[in-house]
């Protein structure tokens, strides 16, 4: 679910079972051409599917971070805080193109890089990977 769709109203009925809230983090540098920010934004469009399609109803998308810059794990540590604070449980991070280390945002329950994977595991595996992480993190 997309945080645009949701009201007041709404977020109080659905709060105990949106429990989970995806940051979208796109890692742009400014040095990218419309066409590359472009291609940017849609790998990570494809690589949010793989956890809004299958989890929809438990997910909350909320704005994506499109630009990198020198303090972002900072950043999305205190989005990540300020997050669970509001009512999420859970808060996920996710970038295709990014870097981004979980150590270093540690309010994160999960940081998931494509680039970072697809060194680790074949491209046709992350969707099971990421799929089984999200649901190992919702049982501890």
């Amino acid at each position: 679910m997309k945080f645009s769709e949701m009201t007041q109203d709404s977020w109080a009925e659905l709060q105990l079972y949106l429990d989970t809230c995806l940051i979208p983090f796109t890692g742009l540098t400014g040095n990218q051409s419309p066409a590359e920010a472009t291609e940017a934004l849609e790998r990570l469009r494809d690589f949010l599917d793989t956890v809004e399609v299958p989890f929809k109803g438990r997910i909350m998308t909320y704005p994506a971070f499109h630009f990198a810059f020198q303090e972002m794990s900072m950043a999305l540590n205190t989005i990540c805080e300020q997050l669970k604070h509001s009512g999420f449980k859970y808060v996920v991070i996710m970038t295709s193109d990014g870097f981004l280390e979980q150590d270093k945002i540690p309010c994160a329950d999960l940081v998931f890089s494509r680039s970072k994977l697809t060194e680790q595991m074949d491209e046709m595996k992350i969707a099971s990977y990421v799929g089984g992480k999200v649901r190992e993190m919702w049982k501890s």
